[in-house]
């Protein structure tokens, strides 16, 4: 995606977001969002371990609609779990940055 085209959709999910939970996001608010929903458990109180789970969960599921992991399922306490299916190319910062924001404006086409 080039980076105005990527920009102006990444300004429409951020408005989106912002009315919708009145409130201002970032990446990683939204990757935390992305992971509650993911996650499917509601309303729980996490601890900090646990809330750096939710984002991974939201990483992991976000790459894997590029096959870079693979849903294998859920543990016993109902958390999803994923495996490395094909290894990360080595990405700079911003590289990263840029990929997980065409992953995230893919997930809310998707919903």
């Amino acid at each position: 995606m080039k980076e105005k085209e990527l920009n102006l959709r990444w300004a429409e999910v951020l408005k989106k977001l912002n009315f919708k939970f009145d409130q201002d996001f970032e990446l990683d608010g939204i990757l935390f969002l992305i992971g509650i929903q993911e996650l499917g458990k509601g309303y729980i109180k996490l601890n900090k371990d646990q809330k750096m789970d939710v984002i991974h969960i939201a990483v992991c599921h976000l790459l894997s609609n590029y096959g870079y992991y693979e849903y294998v399922g859920r543990d016993e306490d109902g958390w999803p779990h994923f495996a490395a299916t094909e290894e990360l190319p080595f990405l700079k910062p911003m590289q990263q940055h840029k990929l997980i924001k065409e992953a995230i404006i893919d997930y809310f086409v998707d919903l």
